[in-house]
């Protein structure tokens, strides 16, 4: 473990199996969806947490379903993939 690791109380619990990144075609899904609805900036939405993006674009999604309701079932945000 390098010596920075090392001095920091109870660090090597983070990087036992290594570092996992975030999607980057799902985050930058997220930022544009939250920064159209909410006209916030890039750097606003990339200060949210991850929990707290995705949860307003549970919310956002919620709003768009109720205001536009369908017979067909639609998807949330956070059910999209990319289309390539």
């Amino acid at each position: 473990m390098s010596g920075l690791r090392q001095g920091i109380s109870g660090a090597s619990k983070f990087y036992t199996g290594g570092l996992r990144l975030y999607p980057k075609d799902d985050l930058y899904r997220e930022m544009s969806f939250i920064s159209y609805y909410f006209h916030w900036s890039e750097s606003e939405v990339m200060g949210l947490p991850h929990a707290e993006r995705r949860r307003w674009c549970s919310e956002i999604s919620g709003i768009n379903k109720s205001l536009n309701p369908s017979d067909k079932k639609e998807k949330s945000i956070l059910d999209m993939k990319p289309s390539r």
